[in-house]
């Protein structure tokens, strides 16, 4: 018991604190009939039903088997990083910057043993890391709290990418310099057969999910990639607005019921329930005048800046929570959160996900993981916040 404790505080230490703090808040504003207005029901079903498709496509092994198909065309080291660099850049536009890295970190590490390249591991996953933040930023769906603030503001999705596409494009580019620079065009080691290593098709060592799910020869995950293509369309309808959430909700659950009922015991819940903690923390703090005025006037002229800041210290999901209860300025707040998942290391709590991995491989490497990634990272949010000046310059 006192280990499950221990565990659930390590891993879902943010829940904990939003917990407290809606817990406190209600004894602050007891709860009455407002109450139920506090909970932005559109974001939490829209969040939960991509979260439980994007599950359902790692449980069959898609995102991988892309992967180590890509990578069966890399010659050269340059061309290796920038595929693993890629993969976790443009995956993270629709799967989100967390599964992204979940999906494609450990695959990394094991691709760089096998090409002779552990060396350069810590960087590189620096350099994903990086590419999965940046990536993510683009689109409403590749974080959670770019889902929040799209439903919030009901703000179109041609609108949102026009807001945050030069930021990504720029930290795209710079990517591809740094790789350039640093990484040359030194052949790579014979990478054997990636898909075999993923798959683990002997039936005498351990089973992956999709291996348990798909059986063996379902090549990109049988059937079941079909029909949750379709499901991850029916999602994107909803999110625009196209087809009403219950409609969504509805076909999400039904489907995974007959697919693949496993799944609702992979999906972090923490999330959600995070999101709802905040919810009522931020709806009654704002029915305190005292509280209201003082959080207004913090953030002041410059929540872009503030939420940069913010970032840094709480991770960028509460921030967004938090400000948006007490700032208007939508543009500042998407631009400000979204540039605040880089810096250090718990700026974005996806980042954790590259870092504990590394660790696990490599404990005696925590200090330098720290310091590459810290440099690098420091490196990309000063130029995205010099061009964040340049494009906006009113902010």
């Amino acid at each position: 018991m006192r280990r499950w404790l221990i565990n659930v505080a390590k891993n879902e230490t943010i829940l904990i604190v939003a917990a407290i703090l809606a817990l406190i808040s209600c004894f602050i504003v007891p709860p009455d009939a407002d109450y139920k207005s506090y909970i932005h029901a559109s974001t939490i079903s829209q969040l939960i039903c991509l979260m439980i498709v994007v599950c359902g496509f790692q449980r069959i092994g898609v995102f991988r088997i892309i992967g180590s198909r890509l990578l069966e065309k890399v010659s050269t080291m340059r061309g290796l990083v920038i595929t693993l660099v890629a993969l976790t850049f443009f995956s993270a536009m629709f799967i989100t910057n967390d599964v992204a890295l979940v999906t494609f970190v450990p695959f990394a590490v094991a691709v760089l043993i096998m090409a002779g390249q552990e060396d350069k591991t810590i960087l590189v996953v620096t350099l994903m890391t990086i590419g999965a933040n940046v990536g993510s930023m683009l689109t409403p769906i590749g974080n959670a709290h770019n889902l929040y603030l799209k439903a919030l503001t009901g703000m179109p999705t041609m609108e949102f990418l026009g807001i945050m596409a030069p930021y990504s494009g720029t930290a795209a580019v710079l990517l591809v310099i740094v790789i350039s620079v640093v990484f040359g065009g030194k052949p790579v080691g014979d990478l054997g057969d990636l898909e075999t290593g993923v798959l683990a098709p002997e039936r005498n060592k351990h089973q992956p999910d999709e291996i348990r799910i798909t059986g063996y020869g379902a090549g990109y995950g049988g059937w079941r990639t079909i029909v949750y293509s379709l499901l991850f369309i029916v999602c994107l309808l909803a999110v625009s607005d196209v087809i009403p959430l219950w409609v969504m909700c509805v076909i999400v659950v039904v489907v995974f019921l007959f697919t693949d009922r496993r799944v609702f015991k992979y999906v972090d819940w923490g999330l959600p329930l995070t999101f709802c903690m905040f919810f009522i923390f931020i709806g009654n703090m704002k029915r305190v005048p005292e509280f209201y005025e003082l959080a207004r006037s913090l953030v002041g002229g410059h929540p872009l800046e503030v939420a940069v800041g913010s970032s840094q210290v709480i991770s960028n999901v509460p921030t967004t929570i938090l400000l948006s209860g007490f700032c208007d300025q939508w543009r500042d707040l998407i631009i400000g959160t979204n540039l605040g998942g880089m810096g250090t290391l718990i700026a974005s709590m996806a980042s954790l996900i590259s870092y504990k991995n590394v660790v696990r491989q490599y404990p005696h490497k925590k200090g330098r993981y720290l310091a590459v990634y810290s440099a690098v990272n420091v490196l990309f949010l000063a130029v995205l916040l010099t061009l964040s000046w340049i494009i906006e310059p009113s902010l």
